[in-house]
């Protein structure tokens, strides 16, 4: 039976998000070491100064792979400084299709690769973030994001009651006009980049 006009649609769509995933990974990969360390600095000084409330709240992060932006340096300050209520997390894969799970994490916690080779806390209780900063392969200006593809953070976006504050995390490189969103991508707080804040357009 030939495809429907809205299936060739949505194949397509499926194909510029697939092209624009690829490509703004290529990007990031290239980069040297120098600029992956210079510009994930920005990044955190401006979670740090935008932010403050984090340094109070169970926050989610991603272990950097690929050249994303190394947010350890940012937690362990976070850790170090003894705010009450501060909890860096991890995220924990339990399943392919289900929602990610969390687990503390502090720079002497032991940790093993999970099964995508990403470092993750061995042992420790469940916790609920009440923040989540997320690595954006893409991101476009109403606030939407490209992953992997696997839909974890979409599950587990869609799993957390009350929603935590969402924030993107990612380059410059990542920004594009529209990563053509689909029912199931949920809108981001906000994007931080090396060049600063962004809050979502409605429209």
């Amino acid at each position: 039976m030939p495809e429907t006009i809205p299936e060739k649609r949505a194949g397509a769509r499926a194909r510029d998000r697939q092209l624009l995933r690829r490509q703004s990974i290529e990007r990031r990969l290239a980069l040297s070491a120098e600029d992956w360390a210079r510009l994930s600095q920005k990044v955190c000084e401006h979670l740090r100064r935008n932010f403050p409330q984090l340094a109070g709240m169970r926050v989610g992060f991603c272990w950097p792979v690929k050249n994303e932006a190394d947010l350890r340096p940012l937690m362990r300050s976070w850790i170090e400084s003894g705010n009450p209520g501060f909890t860096a997390l991890l995220p924990v894969v339990v399943s392919t299709d289900e929602a990610l799970a969390f687990r503390a994490w502090t720079p002497e916690s032991p940790m093993v690769n999970d099964r995508y080779g990403i470092p993750t806390p061995a042992s420790g209780e469940f916790l609920v973030p009440q923040a989540l900063l997320l690595p954006v392969n893409a991101f476009d200006a109403a606030g939407y994001r490209i992953g992997y593809g696997g839909g974890f953070f979409d599950r587990t976006l869609a799993a957390l009651k009350p929603a935590p504050l969402c924030i993107g995390v990612g380059y410059e490189l990542a920004r594009v006009d529209s990563i053509h969103p689909q029912a199931h991508d949920v809108r981001l707080d906000a994007v931080v980049s090396e060049a600063g804040v962004f809050r979502p357009t409605r429209g």
